[in-house]
């Protein structure tokens, strides 16, 4: 195993700007032009006395030791590149954009990673095609004699960095050379006494302090998460949360390809009945903001965070991952995977199988079978489905209008798709949920379309189908077969809030109170930051136990997480009717109906319970009508 420990260096970070329009114009040609600027660059590099130590599709990372020789070589090759394409007869033209920062890198397991690379390819981001860019210890680490002009590009909050970075652009002075690089190669250092070298080593030592004490002051690599302050207690096994990959990709539009694999990642961890895995819900609240470790292991309860990132150029794809022990601050692992598009579900495999062998995780037959499991080999088909999926998040008609034809075309890449067509059932059964099958411009939308996508799902059956084969038989009164549908959901996917939420609702409308409430609390641990949801179903089977004030304190949350929920609404209403409490009845029924006004919907009346709420016993029905007709609902 090639493995070292971190160490403190100038990182040079480079990749190509535009690459994914260029690949778009000609694959192989773009592939081959990015390969010869970087072994050019590589070139320049090794002459200023640098160390290419990455050199992969699109981008390259290297080391120096002096900030004067990484900008040096940066603006030769630039000089050299920029005549080099001059003389290209096509318009595939690639430009090189340049990060130079000081900081630590570490190369294990054949990868490079370390605060310095991220902070180098950040830096990187803010360059302009066919030019570089410095952080401020860069800035302050060069020679003031250096023909240079340095542009003071301001301060930056950059991801993954508390604390905002001071960035420069650098340029040649018009007219005044490139300083060459020193002649010669290093000869070998004369003897020296061992008092000398001890001295040596004790200045060295102190100039390294020095340089870390004023580049990061405050800022250690980790900050240890402590236990006494996290939000919920530690699971009696490992407890992960895996954070929104970020999109590296020059594409801003494959963000949905990033969110598809970090949730993809999500749910095959939670399959492992050994893990305790952070709902998707929860992990994404933290999607675009700058958070430590530290903070987030400790607002969630849980022991380690996995961060990432990915890059999508073309038919290449790279993904980058560290596990961090987040009660240490120490990084358990670190990697990189390569491949081709074609080959993503591989690099799922084997992405997945580094985790579960970094926290030695024992699989047993289950688990095992529940990870192989693959429901299309249609790489086409995957994509497809990663677009409509990142759309059915966005609860409006526009967006499950746009995510019905991303399905529909998933499933002419791959008819069999049981995924695609439970992502379409999905997207039906919440149509018919909230009422837009009618002038929502969704084709056949509504309970008949969500019933036949569900059953050609229960070709291959997973979790979500199980799931909302639990929802539909709820509907049709088979209540029975809806508890054992999300049993069944739950038994494939321990770690699923949403299964758990799924069997709360199934047990709650056939009159198990207790157990409802016990797995609304089971999804509420796995989905800690978004409990709006679960509240609402606790509420309610608070309510129909009689325990009115339990409910209405319940509910009460449940509308500060979501204040337009129209159900907790109605609980209210029938609790303060049940406790003759007809002020407040009034005053939550005056707030849910202009909620419907809002919506162009007439005032709520008991007509309108009418095939929306599935109980299994009349007598439970009544007893929330009963707390209406008390609150002062009228009965049309």
């Amino acid at each position: 195993m090639d493995s070292q420990s971190g160490k403190l260096a100038v990182i040079l970070h480079a990749d190509v700007a535009g690459s994914t329009q260029l690949v778009h114009q000609d694959e192989h040609l773009a592939h081959e032009r990015f390969q010869q600027a970087f072994n050019r660059f590589g070139e320049h590099i090794k002459r200023y006395q640098g160390r290419v130590l990455e050199l992969r599709g699109d981008a390259l990372i290297a080391e120096f030791e002096r900030a004067s020789d990484a900008v040096s070589a940066t603006l030769s090759f630039q000089l050299d590149h920029a005549e080099f394409v001059s003389c290209l007869d096509d318009d595939l033209k690639p430009a090189i954009r340049v990060g130079v920062a000081l900081g630590e890198v570490v190369i294990a397991d054949g990868t490079v990673t370390g605060a310095g690379v991220i902070l180098a390819q950040r830096v990187e981001q803010l360059s302009d095609a066919g030019g570089v860019c410095i952080s401020s210890a860069v800035h302050e680490a060069l020679p003031r004699r250096m023909p240079f002009d340095l542009a003071n590009l301001g301060e930056h909050d950059l991801k993954g960095f508390d604390d905002s970075v001071r960035v420069y652009r650098v340029r040649p002075k018009p007219g005044v050379p490139i300083p060459p690089p020193k002649a010669g190669i290093r000869s070998k250092p004369p003897q020296i006494s061992r008092f000398s070298l001890g001295l040596v080593i004790v200045v060295v030592l102190a100039i390294l302090v020095s340089i870390l004490y004023f580049v990061f002051p405050d800022d250690p690599p980790e900050e240890p998460a402590l236990t006494s302050r996290m939000a919920h207690p530690l699971p009696d096994k490992p407890s992960i949360v895996v954070l929104p990959f970020s999109n590296f990709s020059d594409d801003a539009n494959q963000e949905y390809f990033a969110d598809g694999m970090t949730e993809d990642l999500i749910t095959d961890l939670s399959k492992i009945s050994g893990l305790f895995v952070i709902a998707r819900n929860s992990s994404f609240s933290f999607k675009d903001r700058q958070v430590k470790v530290r903070q987030v292991a400790e607002e969630l309860g849980v022991r380690y965070v996995l961060e990432g990132s990915v890059r999508r150029a073309g038919n290449q794809v790279r993904i980058n991952a560290q596990l961090i022990d987040a009660t240490t601050g120490g990084h358990v692992w670190a990697d990189r995977y390569d491949g081709t598009y074609d080959d993503v579900f591989a690099l799922q495999d084997r992405m997945t199988a580094k985790i579960i062998s970094a926290l030695s995780l024992q699989l047993s037959p289950q688990d095992e079978a529940q990870l192989l499991k693959s429901d299309t080999a249609s790489p086409k088909a995957y994509d497809e489905f990663l677009k409509g999926w990142e759309l059915r998040w966005r609860i409006n008609r526009e967006s499950y209008a746009r995510a019905e034809q991303h399905f529909k075309k998933a499933l002419e890449y791959d008819p069999e798709y049981a995924r695609a067509h439970a992502g379409l059932a999905l997207l039906y059964m919440q149509i018919w949920q909230q009422d837009w099958h009618q002038d929502s411009g969704l084709q056949s939308a509504g309970w008949h379309r969500a019933q036949l996508h569900l059953e050609a799902a229960m070709s291959n059956p997973d979790s979500l189908t199980h799931s909302l084969r639990s929802t539909l038989e709820l509907f049709k009164g088979r209540h029975e077969k809806a508890i054992s549908e999300a049993r069944q959901a739950v038994a494939l996917n321990p770690g699923s809030a949403e299964g758990h939420l799924v069997l709360a609702e199934a047990l709650s409308y056939s009159g198990e109170h207790m157990e409802a409430i016990y797995n609304v609390e089971l999804a509420q641990r796995l989905d800690p930051n978004l409990p709006g949801t679960y509240l609402v179903v606790e509420g309610r089977a608070l309510f129909d136990r009689g325990a009115y004030q339990g409910a209405l304190r319940t509910l009460d949350k449940a509308l500060q997480a979501i204040p337009d929920d129209t159900q907790s609404l109605i609980y209210q209403i029938a609790a303060y009717g049940h406790l003759g409490d007809t002020d407040y009845a009034g005053l939550a029924l005056n707030q849910l109906n202009n909620l419907l006004k809002s919506d162009n919907l007439p005032p709520f009346t008991l007509s309108a319970l009418r095939n929306r709420l599935p109980y299994k016993s009349q007598e439970a029905l009544q007893h929330l009508r009963d707390g209406l007709i008390k609150g002062g609902v009228p009965e049309r």
